[in-house]
């Protein structure tokens, strides 16, 4: 089958890598010819564990292509996803829809034959109503049938799970073209059936809420076991062993259960945000979702106030080694990054701000101006007054805390993340300072 990504961001390159190394043909288009270029020269335009050897491997083989031509990516193709971004909208927090609807235009101008149009972007409830509407206006001669496909793809993980997924949403409106587009959408993800993965048919405007309502359940429960942590430090009770025997209960499970210093990243925020709003519009509030976006944006500024304490009464003119300035680990991304709140505390403070990541210090040297990147934990936390951990990435899970004491000026570790064992830490001779313990 001929497959077209319109987009190759992150949920376009990774899943039309994926489709590729299924079997199908594929052609990733994007505007921006630098991206395409590095493409070409088998350079990644992001930072994801095996992606790389995977795109290398379906170009090598001839099923994966790049062009800026859209034109030419859709000619005779036979499904083609939109997959470009939908940031937050200034001034509001609406999704910003406008690259969907200028790639709905495109594709129809561009098309050659029936086609099958699959927003792989996260987009608000009705979207896919105004996406027909565009291509019909458009080309009154196209057959066309419009589906929705949310992704489900954590950043430093992606391959695995679009390949082995929880589940396949899709979404098609119940007319003899929506019947059409549910057997094409068979075929693109027949070679998931050996995996048994669960395909749900629904209708569009399900699966495009269904989405937003998944985002919106894990941030919650995130916020939930942060408020908890609080709670934890209050009363003296430990928020590991809370989160381990609440998650233990098969109703509530265990994931997304681990306290620290609140999500973010490219889903999170502007989804939860998204979803209020398109719950404003239609007169639904959800109050959840709105205490939960507040609670968050809190907790990033609390974490830096944290930090500052570990410091003692007198913080200004001290240093603080961050490690770990993504929002997770096994990622480059730096949006909506706790990392970045905290600094901005800290330097807000008179604090010197030092730091670590393992891939996203390009990214952070822009939102970061003020703070002094380094080439590893040990020379980041050179001179400093505390070592705070804001990201767990392995590299950072098993520090030489003797090695790292006797570089730093006091031996203060800050553990947003709940890393390492208290009793180690003091026997080492540092003070500890964790989250909900």
């Amino acid at each position: 089958m001929r497959i077209t990504m319109i987009g190759s961001g992150y949920v376009g390159l990774v899943s039309g890598a994926c489709f590729a190394d299924f079997g199908h043909d594929v052609c990733c288009v994007d505007k921006m010819q630098a991206k395409i270029d590095a493409l070409h020269a088998g350079r990644m335009p992001i930072y994801e564990p095996g992606l790389d050897s995977l795109v290398a491997a379906n170009v090598a083989a001839g099923r994966l292509t790049f062009t800026t031509d859209l034109a030419q990516g859709v000619a005779g193709a036979d499904v083609v996803f939109i997959a470009v971004g939908t940031p937050s909208r200034r001034g509001d927090g609406h999704a910003d829809l406008s690259y969907v609807f200028a790639a709905a235009r495109e594709i129809a101008e561009a098309a050659t034959g029936p086609l099958v149009v699959v927003t792989k972007s996260t987009v608000p409830v009705g979207t896919g109503d105004e996406v027909e509407r565009i291509m019909r206006e458009a080309r009154p001669d196209l057959t066309i049938a419009v589906v929705s496909n949310p992704e489900f793809l954590r950043e430093g993980a992606a391959i695995g799970d679009f390949k082995r997924p929880d589940r396949i949403v899709i979404g098609s409106e119940n007319s003899n073209d929506g019947a059409r587009a549910r057997a094409v959408m068979r075929d693109v993800y027949r070679p998931l059936y050996l995996n048994e993965s669960p395909i749900l048919f629904t209708g569009r405007r399900t699966s495009e809420l269904t989405k937003y309502a998944a985002n919106a359940f894990l941030a919650t429960k995130i916020t939930f076991i942060n408020e908890i942590a609080d709670l934890c430090e209050a009363v003296g009770a430990d928020v590991k062993d809370v989160s381990r025997g609440i998650g233990l209960d098969n109703r509530i499970g265990r994931k997304f259960l681990h306290a620290g210093p609140g999500y973010g990243g490219s889903c999170f925020p502007k989804d939860t945000l998204a979803l209020l709003k398109t719950a404003e519009d239609f007169d639904s509030p959800i109050q959840i979702v709105d205490a939960v976006v507040k609670v968050n944006e809190a907790r990033k500024r609390k974490m830096g106030r944290k930090v500052l304490g570990a410091l003692g009464d007198a913080p200004r003119g001290k240093t603080v080694a961050l490690l770990g300035l993504t929002f997770k680990p096994n990622t480059d991304d730096m949006r909506d990054a706790p990392s970045l709140a905290v600094a901005q505390s800290l330097a807000d403070a008179g604090v010197t701000v030092r730091a670590h990541d393992p891939e996203g210090m390009e990214a952070a040297r822009g939102l970061l101006p003020d703070a002094v990147f380094t080439g590893d934990a040990y020379e980041a936390a050179t001179g400093a007054d505390a070592v705070a951990i804001v990201t767990e990435w392995d590299a950072f899970r098993a520090l030489d805390l003797q090695r790292l004491k006797q570089v730093m000026a006091a031996p203060v570790l800050v553990d947003l993340r709940n890393v390492y064992d208290r009793a180690a830490v003091e026997a080492a001779g540092f003070t500890y300072h964790a989250v909900g313990r």
